[in-house]
């Protein structure tokens, strides 16, 4: 699937004496940032995905989620500079041991009922997931050879969404014989807890990006670490940077979508062991989606700024199709008819396959998606101190969208508008990605001959006057 080597890559690296399973190669650093997001984020995703956190009433969850996104749209725009300064250890350390929290604070909801604790939860979860994401996003764009991108994004995305698997199971066989039952057992939340411990420990073994070495030889990055004043400047002139003004729509739309489709697709159309049978397959089809629209991104065309317009045009025709496909879903259960008891994986049959093929499909293209702006965002630079600011910058923005719409459903906006809404915001997006291409992707060839260092390609610039050819950062891993 392009995550290895050719038979001529592979032959250089073995002369040279190098292995891309080298602890310090891209590829296991990739690997292990994607089995910390396996653990926390895909945990997290997992009970999110349940609806209302697992519990029957929703207005606990969406409350906690909104104050969840609403400090990481904060924090998620300074988490690329905080990860410059402290490094990935420390970082990803902080981000990660807030999702503990998190699933405690359900744990405790559901004895004594008291929201308050999972919504200050939530809120300090913000401010982890600012720092985790951020450092997840410089990882994972910056790490790889410019023409493997999309391989190791969906390299990574399958890791991670194989935490929402797992996660989907753990309430499916928890709760396998309470199809009656209204909230996810005791166990559901410690396994979580359990899952997110071990994902804080793990982040322990990433490496600076300063210590990761491409087959080439080249190096992630030349800085070690970064100042308070530098990046307060830097990510100022995030907001006035043209190329991520066009990609704010994208941002916004990318976890607005979520409230919709957990509370108002999973939760209010399946009963409780189901909705753990559908997040097993949701985040399955996360999976699917990332390994083909990344080889797609990669392996298709010769030029990458085609590559990259065709990529848009499927997805965004996909888009189109899963959309009114939600439409028809939604005029036949909730404008049709009423819909008097849960539908069940099970005993409901025929009448289960729609609406499951339908929640698949939204994991599809959640997926296709967001690896198509983060393959937009690595092919934007090459460094990771500009790529922590550009994923911190999309993390923020998008989290501003999730906060609102948690809390548009929270003020019980009607679910036609709520799927109108999403749509439209999908569906503006892809004009502006392909603008952004056009303008500022070049083609690996190009980088190669010009000379004079436009902030296109940054690190093309800072590589020649370091005396490096240009032309290396076209050559694979």
């Amino acid at each position: 699937m392009g995550f290895g080597e050719d038979e001529e890559s592979a032959s250089a690296a073995a002369a040279a004496g190098k292995s891309i399973y080298r602890y310090n190669s891209p590829l296991v650093q990739v690997c292990l940032i994607g089995l910390v997001c396996f653990c926390c984020p895909g945990m997290f995703n997992a009970l999110s995905g349940m609806g209302g956190g697992g519990q029957v009433d929703t207005t606990a969850a969406n409350n906690a989620n909104t104050a969840l996104y609403t400090t990481f749209a904060v924090f998620g725009i300074l988490g690329g500079g905080i990860y410059n300064i402290l490094g990935p250890r420390l970082t990803l350390f902080a981000g990660c041991s807030t999702y503990v929290l998190y699933a405690g604070s359900f744990l405790y909801y559901n004895h004594f009922h008291h929201q308050g604790f999972a919504i200050v939860a939530g809120a300090v979860l913000g401010i982890g997931a600012g720092l985790l994401w951020a450092g997840q996003g410089a990882i994972m764009t910056s790490y790889p050879p410019p023409g493997k991108k999309g391989s190791y994004i969906s390299l990574f995305w399958s890791i991670f969404n194989m935490g929402g698997v797992i996660g989907g199971l753990i309430p499916f066989i928890m709760n396998y014989h309470r199809s009656e039952a209204k909230s996810v057992n005791d166990g559901t939340y410690i396994a979580f807890m359990i899952f997110m411990a071990a994902g804080t420990a793990l982040t322990l073994s990433i490496l600076h990006p300063s210590r990761v070495v491409r087959n080439d030889g080249s190096r992630c990055t030349n800085i070690k670490y970064s100042n308070v004043s530098t990046e307060a400047v830097e990510i100022l002139r995030l907001f006035r940077n043209w190329k991520m003004l066009l990609m704010f729509p994208a941002a916004w739309a990318s976890n607005f979508f979520y409230t919709y489709q957990f509370n108002h697709v999973n939760a209010f159309l399946f009963n409780l062991r189901t909705r753990g049978f559908n997040n097993v397959f949701y985040w399955g089809a996360q999976m699917v989606g990332s390994i083909g629209i990344g080889y797609f991104l990669d392996y298709s065309f010769q030029s990458r700024k085609k590559r990259g317009l065709v990529g848009i045009g499927v997805v965004a025709l996909l888009s189109t199709a899963i959309w009114a496909g939600g439409l028809a879903n939604h005029l036949h259960y909730d404008g049709g008819r009423i819909l008097t008891d849960k539908l069940d994986f099970k005993d409901s049959r025929s009448e289960f396959a729609g609406p499951f093929l339908l929640y698949f499909s939204y994991g599809l293209l959640d997926a296709m998606f967001q690896s198509l702006v983060y393959w937009v965002i690595g092919d934007l630079a090459d460094d990771s101190e500009t790529l922590s600011r550009y994923t911190g910058f999309y993390k923020g923005v998008q989290s501003a969208g999730g906060a609102v719409a948690w809390q548009i459903d929270a003020h019980n906006v009607t679910k036609l508008s709520q799927l109108i809404v999403n749509w439209v915001l999908t569906t503006l997006s892809y004009p502006l990605l392909a603008i952004l291409v056009m303008l500022a992707v070049k083609d690996e060839e190009k980088v190669g001959t010009k000379k004079d260092g436009v902030d296109h390609f940054a690190s093309a610039k800072s590589l020649t006057e370091e005396g490096t050819s240009v032309r290396e950062l076209s050559q694979p891993d």
